[in-house]
């Protein structure tokens, strides 16, 4: 393959185009940001690209829950070409808003798993909008886009974030299956309550992969901490604080540099 190329979908209310297109640039992607309705016009778009990010934001407003109206349309126009993406062995990233939206549009837990009503992310127990830095442990390394169990920083800005999934049955099958690859966790790394989960999620999950690790989505922000400098203490750090999400990024680079 002679050049790695990410797409960064946008919409209206997404907000979250410009810091994802920086970080995949960052680590050696050539990235296009296109509006959805150019792949509604011309599905045939995708087969350019290797990785596709759904950043975060309120797209359309949220205006029938987070997410709601930009996965019915990719549930409408765009599904059976997002699915032939995922059996050609790409890479999909839903952040925050774009997790939400994976979700109800089907593409996780499972995206070639027609049931859909396996999870929600519901709103923060809260019950107010959540905007601060968190700790977050890498429980399973099933997902391309994390490869060292760890504790690593974030920041999270969402209203509706909790993690719920139909039964405990569905969860201890994501949990033996790997695919619960990110959790709240608190000052000792180990799972707390609130603030350390600021939405309430079951098990304390922040993340979800489906069964082949390809798509990944978190209600945390990895694109806005791809420069030490982008986190709250860098003036008493200094440069040695690691920038988290970038990794990311630098994962999913390293994944289609291998198969792609």
């Amino acid at each position: 393959m002679s050049e790695a190329r990410a797409i960064v979908l946008r919409a209206a209310g997404i907000n979250c185009e410009q810091e994802s297109r920086a970080a995949c640039e960052k680590v050696g992607f050539r990235t296009d940001v296109l509006h959805v309705n150019r792949f509604f016009e011309k599905p045939v778009l995708l087969k350019e690209y290797q990785f596709l990010i759904v950043p975060g934001g309120f797209s359309y407003g949220d205006d029938l829950g987070a997410g709601k109206v930009l996965a019915n349309e990719l549930k409408m126009k765009l599904m059976p070409q997002l699915r032939d993406f995922v059996r050609a062995g790409k890479l999909v990233l839903g952040i925050c808003n774009g997790f939400q939206i994976l979700v109800k549009a089907g593409l996780l837990p499972d995206p070639l798993d027609s049931d859909s009503s396996l999870l929600t992310l519901a709103n923060n127990d809260s019950g107010k909008y959540e905007d601060r830095w968190i700790r977050l442990k890498v429980s399973s390394t099933k997902s391309e886009f994390l490869k060292m169990e760890e504790v690593i920083e974030l920041p999270v800005a969402h209203g509706e974030g909790k993690f719920l999934p139909r039964d405990s049955e569905v969860l201890r099958r994501w949990e033996q299956g790997g695919q619960l690859v990110l959790k709240y966790v608190g000052p000792e790394d180990r799972e707390a309550g609130y603030p350390w989960n600021p939405n309430g999620s079951l098990s304390s999950v922040a993340g979800i992969c489906d069964p082949t690790g390809r798509v990944l989505g978190l209600m945390p922000h990895p694109e806005r901490f791809q420069d030490a400098v982008n986190h709250p203490q860098w003036t008493r750090r200094g440069s040695d604080i690691r920038p988290d999400g970038l990794k990311f990024f630098l994962n999913a680079r390293e994944y289609v540099k291998r198969n792609l």
